[in-house]
């Protein structure tokens, strides 16, 4: 069990002092603190939590297709750390009881174990750490937009100050990612990245992610600021992805069991409720 949770205005100052600046550095926190916090909203509050997702895919023809499925996480030890994801699918048919499993390892030397069960070929297969900058479902959110990208993996630079946001560039420490940076505009006041521009060599923006609503969720004393609605869009491709999350509930005590191999052919009720 992690211990009780701050506000996230409590957050913020506790990292200042615990970095023997206090409230007297005028300049604000440094560039580590505000991607550290940005971080913890977008995928630490509460010890577990789950809910629904459904994504409308929009090709560059207009066309749409919809995936809806439950999507439970539950961190396995502090802030930052280890965390295991569960989703399966309810819709549409042809993808309905797939499953897929993420193990999170923090250290990013040790690569996340990910598995996908599919129904129709009653097959578990094991997904490649390469994978993880794929297209999940078929949307234009990849599986590690779900699952998160470690801070580890990049540096950060402040470029920009606004009003509302601190403006981050992140370019990554060691290849094998299609970007050569990205830019994530992140909310002072809940730090969330409210944008995610990636950008190819000379400057090419490809590919974006846009938060179009939050949502503050109780849990017990907390209250977790949450995006409950986005929307990617592929610039080469053609193509937009919306995300609705729905039905989002923090802190209920996810069995450490969900999260094994035995319950992607068979998911758990924590997963079909």
């Amino acid at each position: 069990m992690k211990m009780k949770r701050f506000s996230k205005t409590a957050v913020m100052v506790i990292a200042l002092v615990s970095a023997g600046v206090g409230a007297a550095r005028a300049e604000g926190p440094s560039v580590r603190e505000i991607v550290d916090h940005s971080n913890y909203v977008s995928l630490y509050q509460g010890d577990d939590s789950k809910g629904k997702l459904q994504f409308i895919i929009t090709d560059k023809q207009g066309r749409t297709r919809k995936r809806v499925l439950n999507i439970l996480r539950k961190d396995t030890g502090a802030d930052g750390g280890d965390q295991k994801y569960f989703t399966c699918f309810i819709a549409p048919s042809d993808v309905r009881n797939m499953t897929f499993m993420v193990h999170k390892h923090a250290d990013i030397g040790h690569d996340d174990d990910r598995w996908l069960y599919m129904p129709g070929l009653d097959l578990v297969k094991r997904i490649a750490a390469s994978d993880k900058r794929t297209s999940f479902v078929g949307s234009d959110f990849l599986y590690e937009d779900i699952s998160g990208r470690s801070p580890e993996e990049d540096d950060h630079e402040l470029v920009e100050t606004t009003d509302r946001f601190y403006v981050i560039k992140n370019t990554p420490k060691k290849g094998g990612v299609e970007f050569d940076y990205y830019l994530a505009s992140i909310d002072k006041e809940t730090g969330i990245a409210m944008k995610l521009e990636y950008y190819k060599k000379n400057d090419v923006l490809y590919r974006d992610i846009v938060v179009k609503e939050v949502q503050n969720v109780p849990a017990g004393d907390n209250m977790y600021p949450t995006v409950t609605r986005s929307v990617a869009r592929d610039y080469e491709k053609g193509s937009s992805t919306e995300m609705i999350f729905s039905g989002i509930v923090y802190d209920t005590g996810i069995r450490d069991n969900v999260f094994t191999e035995r319950y992607l052919r068979k998911p758990s009720r924590d997963v079909l409720r």
